[in-house]
C-alpha cells in the first residue's frame, strides 16, 4: 500500500448565504420559521457528520497528547491515505474510544426509544467492555458504585468534570437534532451530566449546536458564533471561544498567535489531577478552542481546517474529530473532497471494536433517530419532504466546576501503601493520585478496600479495583475541608500479596488564590 504525505490540501470554497438559499433546491424557507430538507440531503449530510469524525480521529491519532504546551511545526509531515481507517480499526481500535461512547449512547435510543431513562445511558456504558479515562471512567466507577447521574458527572464526586468527554462523544445529539440546537442542548443535559459538569458539560452543548446549525447554514463564523450563544457568558469556556472568534478576527492569517493568546490565558489546569502543574491539558474549553480555530482559520477548506486543529496539540485525535465532523454535515458526505474519503476505503462495514453498529449501519440509524427528532419537535415527514421547526439558539443554566477552589501546592508521595500512609497539608482540599496494580500474574483482579481519615476521623471507605475497566482514577479527594492544617490516613482493610496500591503525589487546594512563593511543593 503505497502511503501519501499530506503537504497541500484540497480547496473548497464557500459562499456565506443565509440558511435559507444555501442548499439550492432542496431547500426553501417558509413563513411560519420552517425549513424544507430533502431526503436525500438530509441524509447524506448525516452521513458526513459520521464520516467526518472518523477521518478526523484517524488523521490526528498519532499526534493525540504527543504535543502538550506546544504544536505540530508546519515542516512535519501529516499521514493520510487510502485505507487508513480500515488499517487503524483493524489495528488500533481503541483509537475510536470517542465514536464508540457516541454509538452507546444512540444504541441506547435504537433499543429503549427516545424516553430511554438516563440511567438506561448510564448503565450502558459503564458495564461496557472498553477502556475509559478521565471524566468517562470516573463517572464509570461512580456508576458502579451506586453513584447515579448527576452526581456521577458533579465536581465534588468526579475530579475529572471540566475535561473534554463529553465534548468528544456529544456529536451524536447535534446529528439527530437537525436544525434545532435546543433539542440538542436538552438530550446533552440528560446524557452528559452522566460525566460532565460546568465547563465540561458546556463542550458538549457547544459540539452538539454546531452540529445541528451545520444542517442549515454553510457560514462556519456563523454557526461558531450562534453556537456560542447557548454558553452563559459568565462561563470561562464562553469567555475562551469569544477570545478565539476576537482573535481570529485580529490575526486572520495566523492561528499561531491566536493558539500562543490561548496558552498565555487560557491554559491553566485546575482540576484534572494528571493536568495540574503539567504541560498535558484536557480541560474542555481550551481544547475546544483549537476546535474552533480549526473551523474558522480553515474557513471551510476540510483539509486546512483538520490540519489546524491536529497542529494545535493536546488532544489531537479528538479535536480534528470534532471539525471533520462539522464540516461533513455541512458539506454531506458526497463533497467531502475524494482525497479524505479515500481513507474510509474498506472500512464503512467494519462494527467499532466493542459496537454492533458500522459507519453504514449508524448513517440508518442516525437518520431514523433525526427523522423522529424531527416529528417530536414540530416538525413533519411528507414523502421526500422534510419540514423542520427550526429554533434560535437558547441560553443554558449556568453552572461552574470547582468554584472558589484554588490551586495550593503539591508534594511527592512515591511510594507502596503496605498497611497504611499518612500526610500533612495546609488547605481547604486534597487528591490523592495513584493507583492498585496486580504483583502476581494472575487473571482474576483484586479489589483493596481502603479507609480515608481526615484528622483522625473516619470519612470514607472505597473500593480500590485492580481492574482497569472498572479502577478508579485518584484514590482519595476532598476539596470541602476548613481552611488549617489537616492530617489524611489511608488505611487497608485488605492487604494481600497478589496485588499493591501505588501512590504519586498529592495536589493541594485553598479557598483563595496563593501566591507562588506560598504554595506548598
Amino acid at each position: 500500500m503505497k502511503k501519501h504525505i499530506l503537504f497541500i490540501f484540497s480547496c473548497l470554497c464557500f459562499s456565506t448565504l443565509m440558511a435559507a438559499s444555501s442548499f439550492g433546491d432542496s431547500t426553501r424557507q417558509k413563513a411560519n420559521g420552517q425549513v424544507i430538507l430533502s431526503a436525500e440531503k438530509l441524509q447524506d449530510k448525516i452521513k458526513g457528520g459520521w464520516a467526518g469524525q472518523t477521518i478526523g480521529v484517524t488523521f490526528g491519532g498519532p499526534y493525540e497528547f504527543k504535543f502538550n504546551g506546544t504544536f505540530i511545526q508546519p515542516y512535519q509531515p501529516l499521514l493520510w491515505y487510502d485505507g487508513y481507517v480500515r488499517e487503524v480499526m483493524t489495528n488500533t481500535p481503541g483509537l475510536y474510544d470517542d465514536i464508540y461512547m457516541d454509538l452507546t449512547f444512540v444504541d441506547v435510543f435504537e433499543r429503549l426509544g427516545f424516553n430511554a431513562p438516563v440511567d438506561s445511558f448510564a448503565t450502558a456504558f459503564a458495564h461496557a467492555g472498553y477502556k475509559l479515562w478521565h471524566a468517562n471512567q470516573a463517572a464509570r466507577y461512580n456508576i458502579l458504585h451506586g453513584v447515579h447521574p448527576p452526581e456521577s458527572g458533579h465536581w465534588t464526586m468526579n475530579p475529572h468534570s471540566d475535561d473534554i468527554d463529553f465534548q468528544i462523544e456529544s456529536d451524536f445529539s447535534g446529528l439527530m437534532s437537525p436544525g434545532m440546537p435546543n433539542t440538542a442542548a436538552a438530550i446533552g443535559d440528560k446524557i452528559g451530566h452522566i460525566m460532565n459538569y460546568g465547563d465540561g458539560w458546556y463542550g458538549g452543548v457547544y459540539v452538539g449546536a454546531m452540529y445541528s446549525l451545520s444542517f442549515l447554514s454553510d457560514d462556519i463564523h456563523q454557526i461558531v458564533e450562534d453556537a456560542l450563544k447557548m454558553i452563559p457568558g459568565q462561563s470561562e469556556f464562553h469567555q475562551c471561544i469569544a477570545d478565539v472568534i476576537k482573535w481570529q478576527k485580529q490575526y486572520p492569517g495566523d492561528w499561531h498567535q491566536t493558539w500562543f493568546n490561548l496558552q498565555k490565558k487560557w491554559s491553566s489546569e485546575i482540576g484534572c489531577p494528571e493536568g495540574v502543574y503539567k504541560a498535558f491539558d484536557i480541560d474542555a474549553k481550551i481544547n475546544a478552542a483549537y476546535v474552533t480555530m480549526g473551523l474558522l482559520y480553515g474557513n471551510g477548506d476540510f483539509g486546512k481546517s483538520l490540519d489546524v486543529a491536529t497542529r494545535a496539540g493536546q488532544d489531537a485525535d479528538c479535536n480534528p474529530s470534532t471539525v471533520g465532523g462539522i464540516l461533513g454535515t455541512i458539506l454531506g458526505y458526497n463533497k467531502i473532497p475524494a482525497y479524505w474519503k479515500k481513507g474510509l476505503n474498506g472500512a464503512e462495514d467494519i462494527d467499532f471494536k466493542y459496537t454492533t453498529m458500522s459507519l453504514n449501519k449508524v448513517y440508518q440509524t442516525s437518520y431514523r433517530h433525526a427523522l423522529e427528532t424531527i416529528k417530536r419537535n414540530g416538525g413533519s415527514v411528507n414523502g421526500d419532504k422534510i419540514s423542520i421547526a427550526v429554533q434560535t439558539p437558547k441560553t443554558v443554566r449556568f453552572e461552574k466546576s470547582f468554584a472558589g477552589i484554588y490551586l495550593a501546592g503539591g508534594e511527592r508521595l512515591a511510594g507502596t501503601i503496605k498497611d497504611s500512609v499518612s500526610f500533612s497539608f495546609k488547605g481547604t482540599g486534597f487528591v490523592l493520585l495513584g493507583n492498585a496494580i496486580k504483583t502476581r500474574n494472575q487473571s482474576v483482579p483484586y479489589s483493596f478496600k481502603a479507609e480515608l481519615y481526615i484528622d483522625g476521623k473516619k470519612v470514607e471507605t472505597a473500593d480500590l479495583p485492580t481492574d482497569f475497566t472498572s479502577r478508579r482514577l485518584e484514590l482519595f479527594w476532598n476539596y470541602h475541608l476548613p481552611n488549617r492544617e489537616h492530617t489524611v490516613k489511608i488505611v487497608l482493610d485488605n492487604p494481600t500479596e497478589e496485588a499493591e496500591i501505588r501512590t504519586s503525589d498529592y495536589i493541594i487546594y485553598s479557598d483563595k488564590p496563593v501566591t507562588p512563593e506560598k504554595i506548598q511543593g
